[in-house]
């Protein structure tokens, strides 16, 4: 059975430069805050939505630039350029070949990943071709959920600049000029490359308003799942830490003291009472700031000796002075403590909560996007296969001309939730 993280797949992946963390980062990471690797930025977090109930508005008609005539293979014009062979249409949008090859891609690195250590040969195929087989459905809902939230006005300019920030930090790049330059070397556009960042996040705040916020998860139902699996939550002892670094890499030894002042004042201001997750988000430089610099649940042998002695002989909410390392100033916090055995209720019941949203936001979100495909225009080139479009997908020629491809620059189409009419 296909059970794939349906936001994390959504956006095709980005070459190493711009990989993010994961929204749930893992049980027990392995690395040691002291001389931590860099972490992967996330893909699409799934927060938290649920589907509107818009009125029923008849399926946009198709959207012009010969959308009918036969779809072309990458061929050379008159001119000289090469013609890009257009697989699909949504709305006014277009995916081109070369974008469903990327999304294969990454979607065999992402099983790579996944299998690593853990899969035969025969299994890690199998599960290579069962990601790539919904490449195009994903890329394709990737786009729904971008053009719905430009329709609601979702604004994530902020956010995209704090990521590209992130992933030049993450690089030791020590300006924006240099990440634009390793982007291009990698073969990108740096346009393309903030592009996806953009749509990534306008993604997530889609399924964040319109289906996670519609899912709720009660005490009463998280008892009675703890009740019905509390062998589940036997542990070791362990603490959750969460961090705010302030990166020192690529900076002249005059700069270090106000950066180490940077850090002393945050530390004072979350002893003053300010929130540690709402400072990690706006000033660390850390990879899991977005995630309210949540590093996630260690158990003993699993960070330096130093450290752990440090972290597990505190107690929970309490906070580390600022501590120096090779990759600048870091502020840790035991978030929560499990002494080992059986944990009770309250310790696990967050952990509770976050399985059974987890649960159901995948059926919620494959609803969600079933309602914008059959409000939208989708048409597949014969020949390719989106997984999920039943009766909403037309397949058809689609056109693979140079006026055709000039729409999806202008990015002119028709609303999901009918046409836009300027007053």
């Amino acid at each position: 059975m296909h059970k794939t993280l349906l936001v994390a797949g959504l956006l095709f992946a980005l070459p190493l430069l711009a990989q993010n963390p994961p929204a749930n980062p893992p049980a027990n990471p392995p690395a040691q805050p002291d001389n931590p690797s860099p972490q992967k930025q996330p893909s699409l977090e799934a927060p938290q939505m649920a589907a509107p109930e818009p009125e029923q508005p008849k399926k946009p008609a198709a959207p012009p630039a010969n959308a009918g005539k036969p779809a072309a293979k990458p061929a050379l014009t008159g001119e000289g350029k090469v013609v890009e062979e257009i697989i699909a249409r949504v709305n006014n949008e277009i995916i081109t070949s070369s974008e469903l090859e990327k999304a294969r891609a990454a979607a065999a690195e992402d099983a790579q990943q996944e299998c690593s250590g853990r899969c035969t040969p025969e299994q890690l195929e199998v599960a290579r071709e069962d990601r790539q087989k919904f490449a195009l459905r994903d890329l394709i809902d990737q786009s729904l959920l971008a053009q719905r939230g430009k329709d609601m006005g979702v604004n994530v300019e902020g956010d995209v600049i704090k990521q590209l920030d992130q992933i030049r930090i993450q690089n030791k790049l020590d300006s924006m000029e240099k990440l634009e330059s390793a982007v291009t070397k990698e073969g990108l556009n740096f346009d393309d490359f903030k592009n996806n960042i953009r749509n990534k996040l306008l993604t997530q705040e889609v399924i964040r308003r319109e289906v996670g916020s519609h899912i709720t998860i009660g005490h009463d139902e998280a008892m009675k799942y703890y009740e019905e699996h509390k062998k589940e939550f036997v542990k070791p002892e362990q603490v959750a830490l969460r961090a705010i670094e302030i990166s020192t890499d690529g900076k002249k030894e005059s700069e270090l003291p106000d950066l180490k002042k940077r850090a002393d004042d945050l530390l004072k201001r979350i002893k003053d009472g300010e929130d540690f997750a709402v400072l990690a988000k706006r000033f660390s430089d850390g990879s899991t700031a977005q995630q309210g610099g949540f590093l996630g649940v260690y158990k003993r042998g699993e960070l330096s000796k130093q450290l752990e002695d440090q972290v597990f002989a505190m107690k929970k909410n309490q906070l580390t002075d600022v501590i120096e390392t090779k990759q600048g100033y870091l502020i840790l916090q035991v978030l929560e403590r499990y002494e080992e055995g059986e944990q009770p209720f309250d310790k696990v019941e967050n952990e509770i909560m976050d399985h059974l949203y987890s649960e159901r936001m995948e059926p919620a979100l494959r609803e969600y996007l079933k309602t914008l495909r059959e409000q939208s225009y989708v048409v597949v080139k014969p020949g390719y296969q989106d997984m999920a479009g039943g009766g909403n997908s037309e397949i058809e020629e689609v056109s693979a001309t140079p006026e055709a491809a000039k729409v999806k620059k202008a990015h002119k189409k028709y609303l999901l939730f009918g046409k836009k009419t300027n007053g």
